[in-house]
């Protein structure tokens, strides 16, 4: 592990620490708190100025009276401990371990919270954001476009919320990759709740969590756009599957364009409100992407020549629609996986009505719930029917 990463309680003299003072000084921010520092020198400078000479520097007074009086560096070494008894690494901007593509936008934190493994945030990678009410064609895209990269090396990151970010998690998962998860809330709490056995995934399989927000900072809507720079800017590109006119993923799309990232977006209907978003994009400049390719041929050659492909991991997507092979159903499964739509939901009755000559309805019961348990299929509300990615 990087000796730049704090996993245990250090002196006051510890940069990290110092930087960690800064991060929770009120009436500061990231962006005041290294003009400080460049003002004074150092960030030691800053813990060796005078009470005049901070508020000479043209700081709120509260942030002054702060660090000049040690209270910001008492905050720092009660969160260091919490920090430490909760397992969480912190990784500050001049750490060596620190991710080189957050540094390069406007205003990256002072320091990451960093739960699994630090050095998988630095990795080449996606992100991968959309809405928290996807269509199942939404919900299929994201996974299947997950899984590919993930298989090939790129690290999928995303904000672990509801929808297309779960979506996303999970493809990469599936194909047995690293993702890690953006928190708007402090890295000891997990938001949504239903999300936690995700989360457990994820770390296990070697991917991180990682946060600005202080241990215990609840899901405040304001921290939500906040983080969305932290998803982009740690990114080599940000991909947008569904997003509807006013969501926070127009956020990160346009945290993207100031950070001079590659924006890619996956079309959809017209017709459909969270297509809005993404086919926008694509009007804009965005690259349209239907399939892992179309991201991986946009990605600088050293970042390709770096990656090492996994041959014949990627979904069968391509082929299917399906993360899932055909060989291994029944005949009865086989009829029944044919009539269905990945991105068109198909109801129970039309599917008796249209196999009626060749299966009985208790097999097509028993066929479906078979292909449910298998994955294959997901029942939408209605007894609605929809082919998984």
């Amino acid at each position: 592990m990087p000796e730049a990463v704090i996993s245990a309680r250090k002196t006051t003299e510890s940069p990290t620490l110092q930087w960690l003072a800064l991060a929770l000084t009120p009436g500061l921010g990231p962006t005041k708190a290294r003009r400080l520092v460049e003002r004074l020198g150092s960030v030691e400078a800053v813990f060796q100025a005078s009470l005049t000479e901070l508020e000479a520097t043209g700081i709120q007074s509260v942030a002054a009276q702060s660090l000049g009086t040690g209270r910001s560096m008492e905050l720092a070494q009660e969160e260091l401990n919490r920090a430490t008894d909760a397992g969480v690494h912190l990784l500050a901007v001049e750490d060596p371990a620190y991710p080189g593509q957050l540094k390069q936008i406007y205003d990256p934190p002072l320091v990451l919270y960093v739960r699994g493994d630090p050095e998988v945030i630095s990795r080449p990678g996606i992100a991968l954001v959309g809405t928290r009410h996807p269509t199942p064609y939404g919900t299929g895209m994201a996974e299947r476009l997950a899984c590919d990269l993930a298989v090939r090396g790129l690290v999928i990151f995303s904000g672990l919320a509801r929808g297309v970010d779960t979506a996303g998690h999970r493809g990469a998962i599936a194909g047995r990759g690293k993702t890690v998860a953006v928190l708007g809330t402090g890295i000891d709490e997990i938001y949504p709740k239903e999300n936690t056995r995700l989360v457990e995934q994820i770390l296990t399989l070697g991917g991180a969590l990682i946060s600005e927000f202080p241990i215990g900072t609840f899901p405040a809507p304001q921290n939500f756009p906040i983080r969305n720079r932290i998803i982009s800017g740690i990114s080599l590109g940000v991909l947008v599957v569904e997003a509807a006119e006013y969501s926070g993923t127009r956020i990160t799309s346009r945290c993207a364009l100031e950070q001079n990232r590659e924006v890619f977006a996956v079309p959809g209907n017209v017709t459909n409100k969270n297509s809005w978003g993404p086919n926008t994009l694509i009007k804009q400049g965005a690259k349209l992407v239907a399939t892992w390719e179309d991201v991986w041929e946009e990605l600088p050659q050293q970042v390709r020549l770096a990656l090492e492909p996994a041959p014949g991991s990627e979904s069968q997507a391509g082929q299917t629609a399906s993360l899932f092979g055909e060989s291994e159903l029944s005949p009865h499964e086989k009829k029944i996986f044919a009539l269905l739509k990945a991105d068109e939901a198909t109801h129970l009755d039309q599917i008796v009505e249209r196999l009626e000559t060749d299966l009985s309805s208790s097999e097509i019961f028993a066929a479906l719930f078979e292909l449910e348990l298998a994955g294959k299929v997901k029942q939408l509300p209605g007894k609605n029917f929809v082919k998984s990615f």
